[in-house]
């Protein structure tokens, strides 16, 4: 599939010019699909905080309200496996048009919600779009910018994958206290018609499509395998007991359909007829680099998102505010590496900055192992910092050099694998250490500082793993010359 944007920048021939420079078009393009990504994205988040007061408006339980999270995560994971085919068959105007045309109705919906199901129901339209965008940015990144330069550009992307949901909970609890949880999408609604114009304006790309057939089968196996996996992590995830379906039910169903359907993938993918074609599973580079994306989201999204902001609240007696700012440092410091790793990457590629990064995630994982009742916030907040470092020099490089080793035919694919592979990982992390912390405390009220402590010494052992897979990365930069298929 041959596929340059009418902006002039080539990508076929990467050595040529080492500093190629980014077309401005380009540049305008990814501008657009990064902002539209991150409002998107800051909406996964932003309403967790406002559980409790959605509750009480709407007369629901809060394991109940706590589907305007769960509900939206679980749309994306469903969604996401299509988008290699949808990036196929579609031209990346008509899929962003699309995204943002169902984002915005979405929020519509939500904002004039006159009950629970009615809100449910916007989150859901809205997941639908988002899910969408995150593989075509990254596909769209891998068309239009040159080899050289693809490592800061990706970190762009980073940058908007990792800050947006840390902001998340601070941007919702700001909202909050001086408006009201409807306000969380009245203040979307006009950014995302901006985008969709703005979008409808500029966004050209010219794109040979092809006329792949959807396999309806594949579509219903991949939505029924992703979504139960997802579904009963989740409830675990969410902890609290008394599940109406134990969470191990739906994980072992979600495990056998997804088997059916990678078999059915590997089938289609002779034909080129697959939903998600798995031949970048084929690429060394793709592999080794997926499985370290894989164990850094489940520590991001575990201890980050859920075990710290849980130890802060019930260890230390911090209010959800107070914890929210506590994780802001990180954030911020996870953002602001985003761009200069990426840099770095170009010129040395990845191990340099993995294997360091890796070892940082880890000794920032086995600090919090040391924090009990007694410790300051200050202290907290130095670890955090010091593992969201290690996460920084790792994401971007790991970015790029999964979807750099593939062939431009298999890159939406690629991007397609690696979105859900983020969602599952940081489902599959949050179940896990809840799991854990729930058993080590003895299945009290709520985790204790014990507890907790047995969740980071097992999320320090997922970081030495990451260590030593580190070790398996290639020297050299992987480039799309190579076909798809690993150095």
């Amino acid at each position: 599939m041959t596929d340059t944007a009418h902006t002039g920048t080539d990508t076929a021939e990467p050595g040529q010019q080492d500093r190629q420079a980014v077309d401005p078009k380009a540049l305008l393009l990814i501008g657009v699909l990064v902002a539209s990504a991150f409002v998107m994205i800051l909406n996964e988040t932003i309403l967790s905080v406002a559980l409790r007061q959605l509750s009480q408006e709407l007369g629901v339980a809060t394991t109940t309200a706590q589907w305007v999270t769960s509900g939206f995560l679980l749309t994306m994971a469903v969604i996401i496996p299509t988008t290699g085919f949808l990036l196929e068959r579609f031209t990346p105007r008509q899929v962003f048009l699309a995204s943002l045309a169902s984002f915005s109705a979405g929020t519509l919906l939500s904002a004039l919600a006159p009950g629970f199901p009615v809100l449910l129901a916007g989150r859901v339209v809205q997941a639908c779009g988002t899910a969408v965008m995150i593989p075509l940015l990254m596909t769209s990144v891998m068309r239009l910018i040159p080899e050289s330069r693809r490592g800061s550009m990706m970190g762009t992307i980073g940058i908007v994958i990792a800050v947006a949901p840390a902001l998340g909970p601070s941007i919702g609890g700001a909202i909050l206290s001086g408006l009201g949880w409807r306000w969380m999408f009245w203040l979307v609604l006009p950014l995302a018609i901006a985008a969709l114009l703005i979008g409808a304006r500029w966004l050209r790309l010219d794109t040979e499509t092809r006329k792949v057939p959807l396999d309806v089968l594949s579509v219903i196996l991949s939505a029924l395998g992703f979504g139960g996996l997802l579904y009963g992590l989740s409830s675990i995830g969410e902890g609290g007991g008394g599940h109406a379906v134990p969470p191990v039910l739906p994980i072992v169903a979600g495990l056998v359909v997804l088997s059916v359907f990678v078999w059915r993938q590997l089938t289609l993918q002779r034909r080129e007829r697959a939903l998600l074609d798995l031949r970048p599973f084929e690429s060394r580079d793709f592999v080794v680099s997926l499985t370290l994306t894989g164990l850094l989201f489940m520590c991001l999204l575990g201890v980050a998102s859920i075990l710290l902001p849980l130890y802060l609240q019930t260890v230390l007696d911090a209010s959800a505010f107070e914890s929210g700012l506590a994780v802001l440092p990180g954030g911020l410091a996870l953002g602001l590496l985003g761009r200069p790793v990426g840099s770095l990457y170009d010129r040395i590629g990845p191990r340099p900055l993995v294997i360091p990064g890796t070892v940082a995630m880890a000794s920032g994982l086995w600090l919090f192992t040391t924090l009990g009742p007694g410790s300051a916030i200050a202290t907290v907040v130095i670890y955090h910092v010091i593992m969201m470092i290690g996460l920084a020099l790792m994401m971007t490089p790991l970015m790029t050099q999964a979807l750099g080793s593939l062939s431009e035919q298999l890159s939406s694919h690629g991007s397609a694998i690696l979105a859900t592979l983020q969602q599952v990982a940081g489902a599959l992390g949050t179940a896990v250490f809840v799991t854990v912390a729930a058993i080590a405390s003895g299945g009290g009220a709520g985790p204790d500082a014990d507890g907790l402590r047995v969740a980071f010494m097992v999320a320090g052992a997922i970081g030495l793993i990451a260590v030593a897979t580190s070790l398996l990365l290639s020297k050299h930069k992987s480039s799309s010359a190579a076909g798809g298929h690993g150095h």
